[in-house]
């Protein structure tokens, strides 16, 4: 059984989330971010995330000039994130955590929770998200030919090397939240990635930023043949 399995409806997932604000950044429902953690606060934080139910969340500041991840609680977070479990961590020599997260399903913020801890707290709420608990959701209607077509092309355009055996036999709603997770795009476009409505969305868009970059890096107009 894979990690998160055992997150079938909204209420098994804790109402109250620790968050990462973590700029430029997504999570995604079952694809895997690995994060190197140094700041005490988020140390404090991942020692109270793996001594309990192993869950925060990933979520964004609002857009600013105050670094990746902010200092302080003053800035504002996005009203969407997506809740991960922590399924592997290390703890180095320097202090510092390498850890695992492998994404459980999306969230709305209700509410920032005051709390004396260093890191932060909100009020999270899945139910507009319940899809994402069920593994595979959406996959019929993507057009897998389509992305791979510009997959491919973004790579070889990038002079990028990947297992494209691997990448085939992926199922969809991976490679599409893999890729989206792993894209080298900005804030705001992680975001639309992140609060699309669906995952044929999701890939649609994933395939728009791809054939928009092709063509500026190309100095063409068009997309992708």
């Amino acid at each position: 059984m894979a990690s998160t399995d055992r997150y079938r409806r909204p209420s098994d997932l804790p109402l109250q989330l620790p968050v990462f604000p973590l700029r430029g950044t997504i999570l995604l429902p079952r694809a895997g971010l690995p994060l190197n953690v140094f700041e005490p606060r988020y140390l404090a934080m991942l020692d109270d995330v793996i001594a309990g139910p192993r869950v925060l969340g990933l979520v964004q500041p609002v857009p600013g000039e105050d670094g990746e991840s902010p200092p302080g609680k003053s800035i504002g977070l996005r009203r969407v994130g997506c809740a991960g479990r922590v399924t592997a961590f290390q703890e180095l020599d320097d202090g510092r955590l390498v850890i695992s997260l492998t994404g459980i399903c999306r969230f709305d913020v209700v509410e920032e929770i005051s709390t004396p801890k260093p890191y932060r707290i909100v009020e999270a709420r899945y139910d507009r998200f319940a899809a994402d608990l069920s593994e595979g959701h959406g996959e019929d209607d993507v057009d897998r030919g389509n992305l791979l077509r510009v997959l491919r092309s973004y790579l070889d355009a990038n002079r990028l090397k990947a297992d494209w055996s691997a990448i085939q036999r992926s199922p969809s709603e991976l490679l599409v939240n893999a890729l989206s997770v792993m894209s080298p795009y900005g804030a705001e476009e992680k975001q639309a990635l992140l609060e699309a409505a669906d995952l044929k969305t999701r890939a649609d868009v994933l395939v728009a930023l791809a054939e928009m970059e092709l063509a500026s890096t190309s100095g063409t107009g068009g997309t992708v043949q």
